[in-house]
């Protein structure tokens, strides 16, 4: 088969997949190259499952906020399979003074993006979720956020792109791009020479190594998250949750079992073998925290638990920019944890740059060069 196509993207989490799919509706062919021998075996089959407006950078929310408008709604019809979305709102709880501050601000903040989310008390949340503890004094509440399913999405998005045409390439390590006359052109893996006229790189952390070879430096670092799944439970609440205090979030899925995320804060010393490996402190800390908010689930058996590498950004928001100094190259990487939720969005917009030049929202936010020294 022919090692050439109009795009060659590097990574097949649901950001690259979700991009392979969009560019393959344009018309574009195109090649993902994937270092493991299994798609979206990062990040993207690894997270909570939350697809939030409410809690965002300023900077993100017009990027949630079109998703959930306009993509998440019909994406199971569209995709033709169920990627499990709920759009059934999304509780921020708070059990202390110091919570409810904490939840106000990031309240104002989004409601002033446009975001139609407010603060309720705790008799309200409860009315929301009966199951919730005596001891939540308050919430913030974004009725339309909710969640779906991460490994399902990533899948849907793969097969869909495959029925259109996009050739994926499994256990395919890249290990350099080179320029041709200036531009971004060929991709080198361990055996192969692939060349495109765009080339995208959606490779989690292993993009700053791959941007960095040309020049590009990514200010971002790696940080572990782990979750765990429950047996399943009677239908009880499918809002997503979530805590000021960072206790843990998550959800109920259709299966009845629970996804819940979290951490312990001894992910950066965490020893590992260079695979993301589960803490033996990190679940019970993770179920201690559930439990305060929902002492009903005290008894509830845990049936697995995973870890995860986020790849985070200096200041916490992604990068999703052409390189001006590198014509033909696309970033977008760096999502530090919230990428799931907007990966639609995100892959729309990586097409649009790629083919059209311009983007339905403008993405100077996430520019590549944004970043300053402090003085």
């Amino acid at each position: 088969m022919k090692n050439n196509a109009d795009v060659i993207i590097i990574g097949s989490g649901v950001i690259g997949n979700a991009t392979a799919y969009y560019l393959a509706k344009k018309g574009c062919s195109v090649i993902v190259l994937e270092k493991s021998d299994s798609i979206g075996n990062g990040g993207s089959s690894r997270n909570g499952g939350g697809v939030r407006q409410s809690g965002r950078d300023k900077r993100e929310l017009p990027l949630a906020m079109y998703g959930i408008k306009n993509i998440w709604p019909t994406l199971s019809e569209e995709l033709g399979m169920d990627v499990e979305y709920y759009q059934e709102g999304n509780l921020r709880l708070g059990k202390t003074d110091a919570h409810l501050k904490v939840l106000t601000g990031l309240t104002n903040s989004a409601v002033a993006g446009g975001l139609d989310v407010k603060m309720i008390s705790g008799n309200e949340a409860r009315d929301i979720c009966p199951y919730l503890s005596e001891e939540v004094n308050g919430a913030s509440w974004c009725p339309t956020d909710g969640h779906a399913n991460p490994m399902l999405t990533t899948l849907a998005y793969y097969r869909k792109a495959r029925q259109l045409g996009v050739r994926f390439i499994t256990g395919e390590a890249v290990v350099e791009i080179k320029k041709i006359r200036g531009k971004a052109r060929q991709v080198i893996t361990e055996n192969n020479c692939y060349e495109g006229e765009t080339i995208i790189l959606t490779a989690g952390y292993n993009s700053r190594v791959l941007a960095s070879q040309l020049g590009i430096d990514i200010p971002m670092t790696q940080a572990l998250l782990e979750t765990l799944v429950t047996e399943a439970q009677p239908p009880m609440f499918y809002q997503m949750l979530g805590t000021a205090a960072a206790d843990f979030y998550g959800h109920q899925s259709t299966h009845g079992s629970f996804v819940f995320g979290g951490s312990s804060g001894f992910e950066g010393v965490n020893k590992d073998n260079g695979t993301p490996s589960n803490s033996s402190i990190t679940a019970p800390c993770i179920c201690r925290g559930i439990m305060k908010y929902f002492p009903i689930l005290e008894d509830v058996k845990i049936v697995r638990t995973w870890a995860g590498w986020m790849d985070v950004c200096a200041d916490l928001v992604p990068v999703i920019s052409p390189v001006e100094e590198v014509p033909g190259l696309i970033i977008g990487a760096a999502f530090s944890g919230h990428g799931f939720g907007i990966s639609p969005t995100v892959g729309l917009m990586l097409a649009e740059m790629a083919t059209d030049k311009t983007t339905t929202l403008d993405m100077s936010a996430f520019r590549y060069d944004r970043f300053k020294a402090k003085i």
